[in-house]
This record gives C-alpha cells, sequence and structure tokens, in this order.
C-alpha cells in the first residue's frame, strides 16, 4: 500500500486523528476537547473551525506538511439513508451535515475538516506548482447507511418505520479481518456483527451487504452502559406526560443517563464486575442481564435468514470483556461459531479504505441530498441477496 492518508474521527469531546504512510501508522493522536472549549459553542456543529485548527495545529506539530497528504478519510456522519461504502464529500454533503437535517452529532464535523484540510491541500498545490493533481476528502460506511430487507423495516405503526443506525464502519471493517483471517478472497460470509461500546448495535451482514439491524441511536436494540435501549411503550409514554421532564430531558434519560448510568451512576464495566466480584448480587443480575440482551438481539437476527449463520462477530470496546464475551459465546453457540475482534479501531479502518480508494479498487458514490437512496444501487442488492 502506498500512499500518505490522514483520518479524522470527531467524537462528542474528542477528535481522533490518525496520520498513515504506506499503509502505516505513524501518529495516532486523540485531541481532547476540554469542557470550557466546547461551552463556548451553542450547538455542536458550530465547533468546525475549532476542531480543524486543533487537527491543523496536530500537524504542524508533527511537521506534516500540506505537500505529504494524498487522500483524507473521515468517519461518515448523519445523512441518510444511503448504501454502505465510500462517498466523496461535496457541496450537498456539507449542507445537510452543517444542518442537521438528518441529526445533530458531533461525527457530522469530520466530513466538513477533511473537506477543508483537502482544500488546504489543493489550494498550497496550486500556489506551488508541485503537483497538479487534486486531494480529496472522503466519508467510509455511514452509520446512517441502509440496505435493510424491506420486511426488517416494517414496525409496529406506520408512523414508526425501523430505522438503521449502526456502527457501520468498525462493523464492516470486522467483517474484512474475519474473511481475511480466514484466506476469504470472496466476501460471501453471513455474519452477525456485534459491535459493544457505550452503544450497541447488532448488524446481520450478506454478501458484503448490512441486511437487518438495529438503531443504536434511537431506542433500538439491547440496552448499553449508557443507553436505555427498547423500552415498553407504556411506561415511557406515562413518564413523558406525567413526570414533567422536556423532550430534551427525556432523550438524555434514555440516551446517556440510560443502562447502567440509571441503575449504578457509572457506565464502567470494570467497577460494575469489581462490584460483583465484592459481593454486589444486584450488579451481578444486571452484568448477567446484559450479556443476554445482546445475546437475545444476535440470536433474533439470526431469524432473519433462517438460522443460517456462519460466524458471529464480537467487537468493540466491551468485547475486551471476558466475562460478557464468555456470557454471550455460550449463550448463542448454538447459532455459530463465535470470533473475538475487540476493539474500534476506527481510524485503521478509515485508512484501509483510503488505501483501497489510492489503489483503485473502491466505487466512489456520490451523495445527492435530494434523492436519499441510491434506487439502482438497492435493486442491485436486492438482487444480490
Amino acid at each position: 500500500m502506498k500512499g500518505k492518508v490522514l483520518a479524522i474521527n470527531t467524537g462528542s469531546t474528542s477528535t481522533k486523528v490518525g496520520y498513515y504512510v504506506d499503509g502505516h501508522p505513524v501518529y495516532i493522536r486523540t485531541l481532547e476537547h476540554t469542557a470550557e472549549e466546547i461551552a463556548r459553542y451553542p450547538d455542536v456543529l458550530d465547533q468546525d473551525r475549532m476542531r480543524r485548527d486543533a487537527v491543523t495545529a496536530f500537524l504542524n506539530e508533527k511537521g506534516i506538511g500540506l505537500d505529504q497528504i494524498d487522500i483524507v478519510m473521515a468517519r461518515g456522519g448523519l445523512f441518510a439513508p444511503v448504501v454502505t461504502g465510500v462517498y466523496e464529500v461535496n457541496e450537498d454533503m456539507r449542507e445537510v451535515l452543517l444542518s442537521g437535517r438528518d441529526g445533530i452529532h458531533a461525527c457530522n464535523l469530520s466530513a466538513i475538516i477533511a473537506d477543508d484540510i483537502a482544500g488546504m491541500v489543493n489550494a498550497y498545490r496550486d500556489a506551488t506548482g508541485i503537483d497538479v493533481s487534486r486531494c480529496h476528502a472522503y466519508i467510509a460506511d455511514p452509520p446512517m447507511a441502509d440496505e435493510m430487507l424491506p420486511e426488517c423495516r416494517v414496525g409496529g405503526l406506520p408512523e414508526f418505520p425501523r430505522r438503521a443506525f449502526l456502527h457501520a464502519l468498525n462493523s464492516r471493517a470486522t467483517v474484512r479481518k474475519y474473511l481475511y483471517d480466514h484466506g476469504r478472497v470472496r466476501n460471501d460470509v453471513t455474519a452477525i456483527v456485534a459491535h459493544m461500546g457505550g452503544g450497541i448495535t447488532v448488524t446481520l451482514h450478506r454478501n458484503g451487504k448490512v441486511i437487518d439491524t438495529n438503531n443504536g441511536l434511537g431506542g433500538d436494540g439491547p440496552f448499553t452502559p449508557e443507553r436505555a435501549g427498547s423500552c415498553p411503550a407504556f411506561p415511557l409514554i406515562e413518564m413523558c406526560f406525567r413526570s414533567g421532564m422536556t423532550e430534551k430531558e427525556v432523550k438524555r434519560k434514555v440516551l446517556g443517563k440510560g443502562g447502567a448510568v440509571a441503575f449504578f451512576g457509572t457506565n464502567d464495566l470494570r467497577e460494575l464486575e469489581r462490584r460483583a466480584a465484592a459481593g454486589d448480587t444486584e450488579v451481578d443480575t444486571w452484568l448477567n442481564a446484559f450479556g443476554l440482551n445482546v445475546a437475545k438481539y444476535i440470536a433474533s437476527l439470526a431469524t432473519t435468514v433462517d438460522g443460517h449463520i456462519d460466524v458471529i462477530l464480537l467487537t468493540g470496546g466491551i468485547a475486551k470483556d471476558s466475562r460478557i464475551v464468555s456470557d454471550i459465546r455460550r449463550r448463542t453457540a448454538f447459532i455459530a461459531p463465535v470470533e473475538v475482534y475487540a476493539g474500534e479501531n476506527e481510524l485503521d479502518s478509515l485508512a484501509e479504505n483510503g488505501y483501497i480508494i489510492l489503489g483503485g479498487g473502491a466505487k466512489i458514490h456520490r451523495y445527492d441530498k435530494e434523492r436519499l437512496v441510491e434506487e439502482e444501487e438497492m435493486v442491485k442488492v436486492m438482487k444480490e441477496l
């Protein structure tokens, strides 16, 4: 793999940056943004210049010149629905991400910053005349990518269709790692991937497409260390009408203050396991329930393909937890072999996609804000399944 790749991943309170040369990570840095910095901006989407300046300061600190960047890769933001794959950042994407049309999250800023830096690289090339080629910014596998089967989109009310919101970048990279480890050239595997972290998404992959998943940000799926997951409708409705809470407060309760945070005031599973080992039976029961809920969702996705699953892959930060992994493996091994690819490695996944692009092996999708799904792509997906 040849070339120099800059990868950018913006999170709620940090911006992760990776610089790769010829396939090898040279610098990986998490740029922390203090509470004071963040408080200066009324909306997370107003932080684009502050975070971009932090990235360029990092480049200057490490002596990475604008002549040393061939391509800029970014975490996908909230624009939907689209299919998985690689998209070049364009004006339509910038407009939708900065307006928050399809959702507001710090990940929206990754593509904006990447495109700004690619523009700086091109301006430098134009001014110096050292390179006539263009530097481009791309995103890979955005979280709202939707390749779900039609029957998987149907909810209990027409107003509430099931929607995809998944860790597409890491889950697809995990499948690629599995294929490589097992010497498989074609992506013809049927796999269930459970990404477990602050958010949990369980995805069903078949022939390279994600045909079923949960909405990890929208209250659908297993509960997590800080999210409530799927909630019973009547108690939730009663809380909304009787508690005096605002819409924002209710959303915050189920997304950020749910799960272990609601029960025990922490989202740290290591702390909970220490408490369980010390004899706290309530914590021990909750940890058992946590593994069970993830396992239930894995098992439910197996029914989408009549149980024909080749492998179950566990990934994300919680996949480093031996107790949770053992529990899920015990409960799901009857479906298919269970393998573990712990960690997120999203920067590495972005770099991997960057080298695929530089090598000419990627199909580049064009984002169109008025055409929310590439119809011909969805037809093709259905034919391939």
